[in-house]
């Protein structure tokens, strides 16, 4: 396999890791947490807005990172 494959395969593999990983410990106690329909909509909702918070930051370090790599 290319380089470029294994680069995609790592990508795809540490998103889906990530994606369980944000199941396992946001997703499922928010939704455990309440009874009601729309209670367990607005906490998925609010994970989903965690999630999209934690993927802005993980892009903004590691971009960052990848911006001043040759300075480091």
């Amino acid at each position: 396999m290319s380089n470029q494959t294994w680069t995609y395969v790592a990508l795809g593999g540490a998103a889906g890791v990530s994606l369980v990983a944000w199941v396992a410990l946001v997703l499922v106690p928010a939704w455990t947490s309440f009874s009601r329909g729309w209670e367990r909509l607005v906490a998925t909702v609010l994970s989903v807005y965690v999630l999209a918070a934690f993927v802005a930051a993980g892009l903004l370090l590691g971009g960052g990172f990848l911006w001043y790599f040759d300075q480091l």
